[in-house]
């Protein structure tokens, strides 16, 4: 139960329901438990009445016992109902009466204790709800907040199922096992008390089973713990494989690897199938040994209780009290192998939640962070080393970007470029040395506005299951229909979304998927122009379209780029190399810097690969490829 504790505050927060769920669950168990002794006390009339039958028909008339029942209804309604006076005339009226009175208390009863049941399941179970809907909100708050390096380490189906299949074990707890628990409590106190008081010897035969029952509770529940997790964890793999296949299904397809990914997917839900089996052997210890020690208790009672009767000690009626009050108790403590087991798979679960919530993102505003200003961008004596695999991506790396003036960085793949612009957006924070901001260290700026002051295109385009307008005013919400145009013709975008039925209301696919490269890249960039931010960073987003595209989009943001702050990131040159500073990368390192006309007089590796290039180089042809809609 150690890791459910994390939960305890949210019963608080809802103590109000929580509160009056247990009050009504108290109700339904006082009509649960008194209910048999309306049974109890018809059986115990009706043979008194038998026994004085004879004499009644004789002539004689007869007192016998009312019904104890009958007695506390006289004292609230301030008459005597102690006895009940039978004659020959009205023995076989008095009998039915009080017999009709009884069962109509005993369905009055349950009929009571059928309407605090629905109260109590309107209350705990509903407040299990709420606290569902938190705990999700909390999670997926946590998730915004977590580093780069979390989701490097982590794989998107597992944390997909720990907000979906983990939080829904955890409710079952929350709501199911915990209103049955405090009804176990409630109903086996009841219980006990008042076969306390009609006998405490058949009493203690009656529940001397119970201590084994716990016994073997205790034993099969850590076995269902063990096999719980090891269930989990195999189904966060399960998952975590499916979303991963699926995503990249196009690429599954284009390479002909359907049966492979198929085998995959037999082989991990085989091994989920063999850990579920496990787990559902040790739950179906549970029932049969529930069975046998409540049949035990059954017979028992009846055995004992019919010594007592000869004895003259107690009733028939009692020993029927007593089967109701075994067979009462046969569900709440069936219920208990079901309820360990929810509350093992919950604090199985409950432990993987914890596991990233007490997770502290690597990367977060400090206690007294400094405002965002603008100014001078400078890298000094940056070195950054990968915290999962431990590559070393920047060594030693120190630049100044003035403000309002743009940077060009090129280099080969792996040399270090999208890494500097990882720092700049403190999606990391560098191993040694210090990137910062108008002379202030971005670390001690406020996370969020230094964010808000950048606008990113990365490489690896990422578009929203939305409409193209929805995705463009994801850079700045509540852009306009102006707003949308003036970006996408500086992204060379408004011809082309102007030729879809639906133009910007066109819905596009998953990622994008009904878009071609190009035109994603293209949506990428009018994204960032509309966030009019002082600061833009291109990663590489040029690399899919041609030539002439690239020219009049590199025109276009020539003025946009006037008075902000910009990097460029490229593979092409042709994208730099209006840059008024351009550095080569090499292996984390700058081995050249200087305009383009600077580098290529050098004629050092950026002339070269200016010329190899160039060599290459074909008149390119816009991308006319439309997107089905």
């Amino acid at each position: 139960m150690k890791h459910l504790t994390r939960l305890n505050p949210f019963f608080w927060k809802y103590r109000g329901r929580f509160a009056l769920g247990i009050l009504f669950i108290i109700l339904s168990n006082i009509f649960n438990v008194y209910a048999p002794v309306l049974i109890g006390e018809g059986i115990d009339f009706l043979t008194e009445s038998l026994t004085v039958r004879d004499a009644v028909l004789s002539g004689q008339a007869v007192r016998v016992p009312a019904p104890e029942s009958f007695a506390m209804a006289g004292r609230w309604l301030g008459l005597e109902f102690t006895t009940i006076e039978l004659s020959r005339e009205n023995f076989l009226l008095m009998v039915t009466r009080t017999g009709a009175w009884l069962a109509i208390g005993y369905i009055l009863f349950y009929v009571l204790k059928g309407i605090f049941l629905f109260f109590q399941r309107q209350t705990i179970i509903v407040m299990s709800r709420y606290i569902e809907y938190d705990l999700k909100n909390d999670i997926y708050d946590q998730y915004q907040r977590l580093d780069a390096s979390f989701y490097r380490r982590h794989r998107t189906g597992d944390l997909m199922n720990r907000i979906s299949e983990d939080v829904s074990r955890v409710r079952m707890y929350l709501g199911p096992a915990v209103m049955y628990t405090i009804n176990l409590i409630v109903l086996v106190v009841m219980c006990i008390t008042v076969m306390w008081q009609i006998d405490p010897i058949l009493t203690l035969y009656t529940l001397s089973p119970l201590p084994f029952m716990g016994i073997a509770i205790f034993y099969v529940s850590s076995i269902i713990n063990r096999r719980t997790e090891r269930s989990q964890r195999e189904q966060s793999a399960l998952s975590a494989m499916v979303q991963e296949s699926v995503s990249g299904i196009r690429m599954v397809r284009a390479y002909g690897r359907e049966e492979h990914f198929i085998r995959e997917f037999r082989l991990s839900s085989g091994t989920y199938k063999a850990r579920q089996l496990e787990l559902v052997k040790a739950d179906a210890l549970f029932m049969p040994v529930i069975a046998i020690l409540v049949g035990l208790s059954t017979i028992l009672t009846i055995y004992v209780g019919s010594q007592e009767v000869m004895a003259g000690h107690i009733g028939y009626g009692t020993i029927v009290q007593f089967v109701f009050y075994v067979n009462q108790l046969t569900w709440p403590f069936a219920s208990v192998g079901w309820v360990t087991s929810l509350v093992q798979k919950a604090s199985a679960s409950q432990q993987r939640i914890n596991e990233f919530l007490d997770t502290q993102p690597a990367v977060s505003s400090a206690p007294h962070a400094t405002p965002f200003r603008t100014g001078p961008i400078t890298f000094h004596d940056v070195s950054f080393t990968y915290p999962e695999s431990g590559v070393e991506a920047l060594r030693a790396v120190s630049f100044e970007i003035p403000e309002g003036s743009t940077l060009g960085i090129v280099g080969r793949t792996g040399s270090g470029k999208s890494t500097i612009a990882s720092l700049l957006l403190r999606l990391y924070d560098p191993t040694t040395g210090i990137v910062g901001i108008h002379g202030t260290p971005l670390h001690q700026m406020r996370l969020d506005e230094l964010r808000q002051s950048i606008a990113y295109v990365p490489q690896d385009v990422f578009l929203f299951s939305d409409t193209i307008g929805g995705n463009l005013a994801f850079g700045k919400p509540g852009s306009t229909a102006q707003d949308f145009e003036h970006a996408a013709r500086t992204a060379d975008l408004h011809d082309t979304v102007m030729r879809f039925p639906e133009g910007y209301e066109t819905r596009l696919g998953e990622r994008g998927i009904n878009l071609s490269g190009g035109q994603k890249q293209r949506v990428a960039i009018a994204r960032a122009v509309i966030r009019q931010a002082p600061v833009l960073i291109l990663d590489d987003c040029l690399s899919a379209v041609d030539t002439d595209t690239e020219e009049r989009i590199l025109s276009s943001l020539a003025a946009y780029r006037k008075n902000r702050t910009t990097l460029v990131i490229a593979h092409r040159l042709s994208a730099v190399r209006h840059a008024d500073r351009i550095l080569v990368m090499e292996h984390g390192a700058i081995v050249e810097s200087g305009s383009h006309a600077e580098l290529i007089a050098r004629n050092g590796i950026y002339a070269g690969m200016w010329t190899r290039q160039q060599a290459l180089s074909e008149p390119g042809k816009e991308d006319q490829s439309q997107a089905s809609a």
